[in-house]
């Protein structure tokens, strides 16, 4: 008998296997780094005065170890400063700092000395918002400006107590040893140091001693080169170190911050006279002063784009009860049902009716954690044309002809990267944003003629399904609805495409009566939107009426940028539907009309990058994109179903992306980016381990948005009173709920089919098959649709199954109806709306 060849099976499990193993990762190195390494640096200020790194190499973007440094503008000043006196003492280099400090304050005051004459005087200059800014000349801290400031004679009142002070001295020690040397200013640093700890009140809010400055002895001048040692200034930094930050421990009450990265932010390439540094390195020092002195007192309010040197926010009381109501919902509905219903042996200890509610739980809780909390470390932005082109290259490696999932990473990587800094990179992503609405328009326009139901169950499933992880998002992380801006936005167009086709409904078999009813609602919405007046009635409203706070600007700004694309599309279904009642694919000259269009759609495409290119800025572009979005988004459509090979292509990674994408595109605000979209998570720490870092949390942050996916899936049924998974034109159908209790595989269907817009005659051995592989019944002769229309019309059906999920635990709980459920729940949000405390 032959040997058995050794065969290995693969566990189809395996993917939630290795998400689960990634989320626990996760956890425990949040856990060591946040209970122990950081334990004595908890807020960040040491990290951010002593670690960092330039993330570019034009030094516009200094990242300090584990957390986001916020750039300070005139505005922010006020709010910190509060008309306050901030004081520098000492040598050109503190001046330097302070005038680049002053110019960070108000950009009308001068970033150096009007001229070298007078560069060795003092200065003092009043800001726009009164902010105070000194500078006394003093390179050996001896001036009697320097003793009146270290030896006050009386109290000093609270309203002339320096907010800043910042003392730097010791490279004139070394140029001019007449001063008497290291020897003279060790003593003076040892007495300052002692004058400012003994100190019977304090001499300001923030005392900072700057180090001496490291110096590029091959761009010195002979005479400094000759006196200026880099040991002697490593020695004298070292004594610095020790003196206010002893190895056995800081003293006690010593209010001294000595920022030692200054040094590390140093190039020399930056320097002419190997002394003093390029305008650009020493505003970012600045800026280190500022972020030390002033992100703690700055309104705690999202964005939390400030997290060195930060403490997070204490939840107020209604809001602290509402995130620990929808944390603990899943495991207490879970007790309670263990309690009165014991697991019979045989029987898993999660049934699948209890998936949804945990899900919910555990996915706000560690939402919560990752962006209001410091468990885990939050970095800048920095965008890397290699690193986007490496990332979009390995996405169209994977596949390219799911549309919805290959747009959808596209958005991701670009997010993650922070392109939206270059145009070249925003203008493209505009137009993919613009093709998710595109099949909006189209996908429901194709829903309400073919099906014409405008019922309040269809509405309910769309609005409900898209917004719901959006409205938990907005309570539990205490943002806006609006700042989620994607789920509104669908929203908002679904409800003018659903207005457009209701109204008259009965003649919309009339093809010149409805689009005529087209063009009149693009003419009152373009109306409006150009009214800015009536957007400010209407969000004023909100705001006294329900205590809703939106930026009208913003909301106008997001629709006015794709004002007539849904349009385009809800054309483009119409076209579709006529297409096919006629049979236009049959017809001899078809082929050829294909061919034309396939040609001028790759023209078009061509013409388009060249033009988005040549635009100054992104916003001279968006001048522009409402206008030419359409062009780019119809010539992917025809390119994409030109034959029969571009519109079967499938990934089945995209595909997988697209049954999730609404959930990718809201929780990766918080869970895969951070500070509200700011920067980026940091699980791993470190430069080096920034690669692993994006592994590590994109399979985190892709694994929680397809169990939100589900899990929305669900509770969508039950406020609808379906058990029938929903999806949407703007997310792709949820992957069917298993009737076992075993976990499923994760899903690899093709998405395909969800975008087809015919233009050839389908081939007969193009076999329509389900996902068992069965053969189905030939699709009828009517306008092709995409499938999710078809499984959005059947989303309507109301059979029960098996019990599915339930808000509570309990055969017997209350069963209100679809109108009694919407009005709890619109209720509910007026009231916690009311009550909601505003900073």
């Amino acid at each position: 008998m032959p040997p058995k060849r050794f065969q290995f099976s693969l566990n189809p499990l395996w993917p939630h296997y290795l998400s689960w193993a990634c989320v626990g990762i996760a956890i425990v190195l949040g856990l060591l780094r946040f209970g122990v390494a950081d334990r004595p640096d908890t807020l960040h200020c040491n990290a951010l005065l002593t670690e960092g790194r330039w993330l570019d190499s034009k030094f516009r973007n200094w990242q300090p170890d584990g957390c986001m440094m916020y750039q300070y503008q005139p505005k922010d000043i006020s709010t910190c400063l509060q008309s306050r006196r901030v004081v520098f003492v000492g040598d050109s280099v503190t001046r330097q700092l302070y005038f680049q400090f002053a110019h960070i304050v108000d950009k009308s005051l001068p970033s150096g000395p009007p001229d070298d004459e007078h560069k060795h005087t003092d200065y003092t200059y009043t800001s726009s918002s009164g902010v105070k800014l000194s500078f006394y000349w003093d390179p050996f801290l001896n001036t009697t400006h320097a003793h009146a400031l270290l030896h006050p004679s009386s109290p000093i009142p609270p309203s002339e107590e320096p907010a800043l002070l910042v003392l730097g001295s010791g490279l004139w020690y070394l140029r001019y040893l007449d001063s008497g040397g290291l020897p003279a200013w060790e003593d003076k640093i040892e007495a300052t140091l002692a004058t400012i700890a003994q100190a019977p009140y304090p001499l300001a809010n923030t005392v900072v001693v700057l180090p001496i400055e490291d110096i590029v002895p091959s761009k010195l001048s002979r005479d400094r080169a000759a006196s200026m040692q880099a040991s002697d200034i490593d020695a004298m930094n070292s004594d610095l170190l020790h003196r206010i930050q002893p190895p056995l421990g800081r003293p006690k009450g010593l209010p001294v911050s000595l920022p030692r990265v200054f040094n590390q932010m140093l190039h020399p390439s930056q320097t002419e006279d190997g002394l003093h540094f390029s305008d650009l390195v020493v505003s970012m020092q600045a800026q280190i002063l500022l972020n030390l002195r002033c992100n703690d007192k700055m309104p705690k309010t999202f964005p939390m784009d400030k997290t060195c040197c930060r403490s997070y926010p204490t939840a107020a009381p209604l809001h602290l009860l509402l995130l620990a109501g929808i944390v603990l919902w899943g495991p207490l509905s879970w007790l309670i049902a263990r309690r009165f219903s014991p697991r019979s042996s045989g029987l898993p200890m999660v049934r699948e009716e209890e998936i949804p509610a945990l899900v919910v739980s555990f996915s706000a809780g560690i939402i919560y954690i990752a962006d209001r909390t410091g468990y885990w470390l939050k970095e800048q932005k920095q965008f890397d044309p290699w690193t986007l082109s490496f990332l979009m290259l390995l996405g169209l490696a994977i596949g390219l002809l799911t549309w919805k999932g290959w747009m959808q990473i596209a958005i991701l990587i670009y997010h993650y990267t922070g392109g939206s800094k270059i145009s070249g990179v925003y203008n493209p992503i505009r137009v993919l944003v613009a093709s998710y609405l595109f099949m909006t328009g189209y996908g429901h326009t194709t829903f309400y003629v073919k099906k014409a139901d405008f019922g309040l169950l269809r509405v309910a499933q769309v609005l409900v399904r898209l917004n719901l992880l959006t409205l938990l998002l907005a309570y539990t992380m205490n943002t806006d609805y609006v700042f989620y801006y994607f789920a509104p936005l669908v929203s908002f167009w679904y409800l003018i495409i659903y207005a457009t086709m209701a109204i008259g409904s009965q003649y919309n078999d009339r093809i010149p009566f409805l689009v005529a009813k087209i063009f009149f609602s693009m003419a009152v919405i373009t109306t409006f939107m150009s009214q800015q007046w009536l957007l400010d009635s209407l969000f004023e409203f909100l705001a006294r009426v329900c205590n809703i706070h939106w930026s009208a600007p913003e909301w106008a700004f997001r629709v006015n940028l794709d004002l007539w694309i849904v349009y385009f599309g809800m054309f483009t279904a119409l076209s579709v539907i006529k297409i096919r009642e006629y049979r236009l694919t049959d017809h001899p000259r078809w082929p050829l009309v294909v061919k034309g269009g396939a040609g001028l759609s790759a023209v078009v495409l061509l013409w388009f990058f060249a033009f988005e290119l040549s635009r100054p800025d992104k916003f001279a572009y968006n001048l522009w994109h409402p206008y030419i979005s359409f062009l780019p988004v119809g010539a992917f459509v025809v390119l994409r179903n030109a034959n029969v090979i571009l519109r079967s292509g499938s990934s089945r990674v995209f595909a997988f992306i697209g049954t999730c994408s609404l959930e990718t595109f809201i929780i990766q605000y918080h869970l895969w980016l951070a500070g509200d979209t700011r920067g980026i998570l940091i699980i791993i720490p470190g430069r080096h381990f920034r690669p692993f870092n994006l592994l590590l949390t994109t399979i985190v942050f892709v694994y929680v948005s397809h169990l939100v996916a589900r899990a929305t899936g669900e509770i969508t049924n039950w406020i609808c009173g379906s058990t029938k998974a929903q999806s949407l034109p703007t997310t792709s159908q949820q992957a069917n709920a298993s009737s076992s209790r075993r976990q499923e595989p994760l899903p690899s269907h093709s998405e395909e089919a969800q975008e087809v817009i015919f233009m050839v005659p389908q081939e007969e051995d193009e076999v329509r098959k389900d996902r068992e592989g069965s053969p189905l019944p030939r699709e009828p002769d009517t306008p092709a649709r995409p499938r999710w229309i078809d499984r959005l019309a059947d989303g309507s059906s109301t059979t029960q199954s098996s019990p599915g999920f339930r808000v509570w635990y309990g055969d017997s709980e209350w069963q209100p109806g679809l109108t009694t459920k919407l009005l709890i729940g619109v209720g509910a949000m007026w009231l916690l709306n009311l009550m909601w405390p505003r900073l």
